[in-house]
């Protein structure tokens, strides 16, 4: 089995990069610490600072595209609050989000309205940690669920470092504060020393999400691996001449791949079918995250240029987390069975594969390979409206 080789022949996930040609994107977080988050930053494309006109939008998508793209509506999710995990500080977070929001007409999120919360990892104001040059994945993160949920309150908890422990402990606090979704867009190779934190991705009434990876076809990722958790995996997404108007494939381009994987520790849940993998398979369900393809977001921190495109499964999971919130019933995820229940509610993605140079190959399984109904990559499929919501 699948499983049995994974657990015995693999013990870390070696990042590697889709091709052999130079990528146009690259890690937003450093490879320090024990999770790394899975942004992936345009390194082609900055368009400079500052609110917009509607007639000069920056590159990448905006809301209304993924709006349109998903079928989705323009408003709800007003008595939702998506929660935010990532480690270290965003200092310009609020100021960033702000930019982003009034440049593209959706209503203000501040400390001041209520709607925006900054806090730590203890769920204290202060002191916030130290900047563990994270700033990119969390501005990903609040724009994506802006883009998704503008009605949504937000929850920014900051972690003291990229340590299970420390991501768990502000797993927790979101919990503990109220949010009804909490995204996670980091991991970390499934262990055992992985699995002793996984009280802390189970939050009845909360929907738990996370980002699968971006490296491919390998071991799974923690905490997108647990039962209690929706695995979000990567699509490609462009403007097609189609009745929908838009075409998904399986996202592997120079920045990466959508992970997916075969858990050698969890076990297969009784509400996912799949042939291949006697454990728990990622991933879910899938949203973009090509950096080809990849929505705009706003970033001062560090000296970054303001606007920008990021892709990487880190987008999906904030996006969809916002989705969930869109459609105001979190209570129905304690786990991911909801969506293997309705899966007429998704667009199905049917072609492409998540196998990367130098990485593993699954022989043209669904594991790796996109297919009618499930596959590893993409999970049963991304948003079409929110009637799997």
């Amino acid at each position: 089995m699948l499983a049995g080789l994974l657990a015995t022949t693999l013990s870390v996930v070696v990042p590697v990069t889709a091709n052999a040609s130079t990528p146009n994107a690259r890690s937003a977080c450093p490879a320090t610490g024990q999770v790394r988050c899975f942004a992936q930053l345009r390194t082609d494309v900055h368009s400079g600072r500052g609110v917009r006109a509607a007639s000069a939008l920056p590159d990448g998508y905006g809301p209304a595209d993924l709006r349109a793209a998903y079928n989705l509506p323009a408003t709800g999710g007003a008595n939702q609050t998506v929660a935010i995990v990532d480690a270290g500080d965003d200092a310009t977070a609020e100021a960033d989000l702000a930019v982003y929001r009034q440049t593209y007409g959706l209503p203000a999120c501040t400390t001041a309205n209520g709607c925006f919360r900054k806090v730590n990892q203890d769920g204290k104001t202060t002191p916030l940690p130290s900047d563990m040059g994270w700033d990119v994945e969390i501005a990903l993160d609040l724009d994506m669920v802006s883009a998704a949920c503008p009605d949504c309150e937000i929850l920014l908890v900051e972690g003291d470092d990229p340590s299970f422990a420390s991501l768990a402990t502000a797993e927790n606090t979101a919990a503990g504060l109220g949010a009804t979704e909490i995204s996670n867009s980091y991991g970390g190779t499934e262990s055992g020393e992985a699995m002793s934190y996984a009280a802390a991705y189970s939050h009845p009434g909360v929907a738990i999400l996370a980002s699968s990876g971006d490296y491919g076809y390998n071991v799974p990722n923690f905490p997108a691996v647990l039962s209690s958790v929706i695995a979000v995996g990567g699509t490609s997404l462009t403007r097609a001449s189609n009745s929908r108007g838009w075409s998904e494939t399986v996202w592997n381009s120079e920045g990466g791949a959508a992970a997916s994987g075969c858990s050698a520790w969890v076990d297969k849940p009784s509400w996912q079918h799949d042939a291949n993998c006697p454990g728990r398979m990622a991933a879910d369900v899938a949203a973009d995250a090509d950096p080809d393809t990849g929505p705009a977001i706003y970033i001062t921190a560090d000296g970054y240029p303001g606007w920008g495109i990021v892709g990487g499964t880190s987008a999906a999971s904030p996006y969809l987390a916002g989705v969930i919130a869109l459609a105001g019933n979190p209570q129905q995820y304690p786990d991911a069975s909801y969506f293997y229940a309705h899966p007429a509610g998704l667009n199905d993605v049917t072609s492409g594969n998540n196998v990367v140079s130098g990485g593993m190959d699954c022989g043209g399984d669904y594991q790796c390979t996109a297919t009618t109904g499930y596959d590893g990559p993409t999970g049963l499929g991304t948003p079409n409206g929110l009637s799997a919501f």
